[in-house]
């Protein structure tokens, strides 16, 4: 059996069990409980020996529908040279296109296209020019703008997502005297629309998006039944649905490249492009899909461990949430494999381990040590020599790769989240029912958020040894990221997991605490939701010392958690709506 190479001293000497060349947020993290009558156990006897083992909970988690015969069936699409050099050529086209207008309506509107068409990658350089220019003679620009509602809320919206400080008070212009938006602005659609998006780039105090916000919805749901052309009416229902700032970059392209198509002025080398491009990347993906389903099927924790969720392709598509652009395989396939095995731990720790086999762990983990696998039982040491495996591997092909040693930021990333998964494991073996505030110290953390986003910085593409030194567990971003989709994921799964017997909710801790009806307390946990996303979006604007790539994947990471739990647990649960993202995304190609 092969040995891994040679790596610094924190690495444990373990054997590699079958890893192949492949090109997180993980398992959304279900909550532990408290005591309840609404417990399921099964009792497991060791036959090999007369003494019973510990009581174990069963969360009867559905099979998965992915299986590895599945996914290596899958039609990769393999693209011709002619489909590769259309898409070159028409890069080259619609580049032209930055040049073709001065109008700023024309360029920021271009821009936008891009973005939703999700090729907007292809043109960093032309947008960031484009922007920069806007933003630095913005003056000029009012004059244009004054009383183009679309306009100027368009140029806030990107300016905004693009890390441009730009004031709400861009705005004034289009209220009354009092304050209040005029009223003939309503029948203004498309104007609407764009404010309405702009609204959710509010950041602290910036009251007027709020009212902005009421304001554009309360007219928006009025008008839209009378629009006659179906792709505006289509655009309004799917932004009501969720904002554009809430959602999954990759999932709403596909669904806007079929909206853009039916537009009266649409372009139709963008849309050609989009559609190119979107089955081009797919491609990747089901390659890169089959080989990472090689290496799990071969790992075996799906087999070996029926107790816990086998999520890979739900993982694989989590993290196309942020990491989607074909340069960014070795970020994929990294952060699948965590995300798998913080799956696993996750129900280790949630469904099956008792409290003196967690201790034992989690002290295994913190130690990072081989020879305190020994004491672990069977079931643990093969969870535990995978997670070593997997993390040593990905080290080392960083080090390989960028020269740079990664395993202390991995080390410390799997010991805190085990050791806040403990805490919870602690809570529910007790029955004690922690505060809000003593839930979401150790709650935000259990998500894997930091983890995940610790991992993704630290094998990104321009990681240094510099970039390491600078990065401090954990910033602002990493914390508010991992907090909401610690919220989201409350919102949808916690009515579940409690029927399970699992920890409180941050919704139960508010109720007991406070003594709310579970109204009041959903109420108040959206309300957290958005005053913590306000913070979030001003630390990117504001905060230089941030690395870029950390910020955008942050905000990616609680877009997917609101895709995730939007309608259902898409999770645990693999329903319908996940399965259609899944199609959409990794299966079915877009008709040419």
């Amino acid at each position: 059996m092969a040995l891994l190479p040679c790596l610094p001293s924190q690495f444990p000497c373990s054997p590699v069990t079958g890893f192949v060349r492949l090109p997180l947020l993980s398992s959304r993290r279900s909550s532990k409980g408290v005591q309840s009558s609404n417990y399921r156990f099964r009792c497991c006897i060791n036959t090999g020996t007369s003494v019973s083992q510990p009581l174990r909970r069963a969360a009867s988690y559905p099979q998965n529908i992915w299986d590895d015969s599945y996914i290596q069936a899958l039609n990769c699409g393999y693209m011709g040279d002619e489909q590769v050099n259309e898409i070159r050529k028409l890069k080259e086209e619609v580049r032209q296109l930055f040049s073709d207008s001065k109008e700023i309506l024309y360029q920021i509107e271009l821009i936008d296209e891009l973005q939703q068409l999700g090729v907007a990658y292809h043109f960093q350089d032309e947008i960031k020019d484009k922007l920069s220019t806007i933003f630095f003679s913005l003056e000029k620009t009012r004059l244009f703008m004054d009383n183009d509602l679309k306009a100027t809320s368009l140029i806030f919206r990107l300016l905004r997502e693009h890390g441009f400080h730009l004031s709400a008070d861009i705005f004034n212009s289009f209220r009354e005297d009092e304050g209040n938006f005029k009223l003939c602005l309503k029948n203004d659609m498309e104007g609407m629309l764009s404010l309405y998006e702009a609204s959710f780039l509010a950041i602290e105090g910036d009251n007027q998006l709020d009212e902005a916000r009421m304001f554009a919805t309360e007219h928006l749901k009025h008008l839209s039944e009378s629009l006659v052309e179906a792709s505006l009416r289509e655009r309004v229902a799917h932004a009501l649905e969720l904002p554009l700032h809430w959602r999954m970059p990759r999932l709403h392209t596909r669904w806007f490249i079929d909206c853009y198509e039916k537009k009266v002025d649409m372009n139709s080398k963008l849309c050609r492009l989009a559609k190119l491009d979107f089955n081009f990347v797919q491609s990747i993906y089901k390659r890169e899909l089959k080989e990472l389903s090689r290496w799990w099927t071969n790992l075996g924790l799906g087999q070996k461990l029926n107790f816990a969720r086998d999520r890979l392709v739900e993982n694989y598509l989590f993290v196309i949430g942020w990491a989607f652009e074909p340069k960014l395989w070795q970020n994929r396939e990294a952060m699948t494999m965590a995300n798998c095995l913080v799956t696993t731990l996750d129900d280790i720790y949630d469904i099956y381990g008792s409290l003196d086999e967690l201790e034992l762990f989690t002290d295994a983990v913190n130690r990072w040590d081989a020879e305190a696998i020994e004491q672990l039982p069977d079931y643990m040491k093969t969870c535990i020599m995978a997670l070593f495996n997997t993390t040593n591997l990905t080290a080392y092909k960083i080090m390989h790769t960028k020269g740079v040693n990664i395993i202390p930021q991995l080390r410390r990333s799997w010991a805190d989240l085990c050791k806040a998964y403990l805490v919870e494991a602690k809570w529910y073996h007790s029955g004690y029912m922690p505060t809000l505030e003593e839930y979401l110290d150790t709650a935000w953390i259990s998500i894997s958020g930091p983890l995940v986003l610790t991992q993704a910085y630290c094998t990104s593409e321009n990681i240094t040894d510099e970039a390491l030194k600078c990065y401090n567990f954990y910033p602002d971003v990493v914390r508010q990221s991992s907090m909401i989709s610690r919220l989201w994921n409350d919102l949808a799964t916690s009515t579940a997991e409690m029927e399970r017997g699992d920890v409180p909710k941050s919704i139960q801790c508010y109720m007991h605490e406070k003594g709310v009806s579970e109204e009041v307390a959903r109420e108040y946990i959206r309300d957290i939701i958005v005053s913590i996303s306000k913070k979030f979006d001003y630390d990117c604007i504001s905060n230089s010392s941030i690395a870029e790539s950390l910020k955008s994947v942050a905000l990616d990471v609680h877009r997917m958690s609101q895709c995730v739990y939007q309608y259902e647990d898409g999770y645990g649960e693999q329903g319908h709506q996940k399965r259609e993202q899944v199609i959409s995304l990794l299966i079915e190609p877009i008709p040419l």
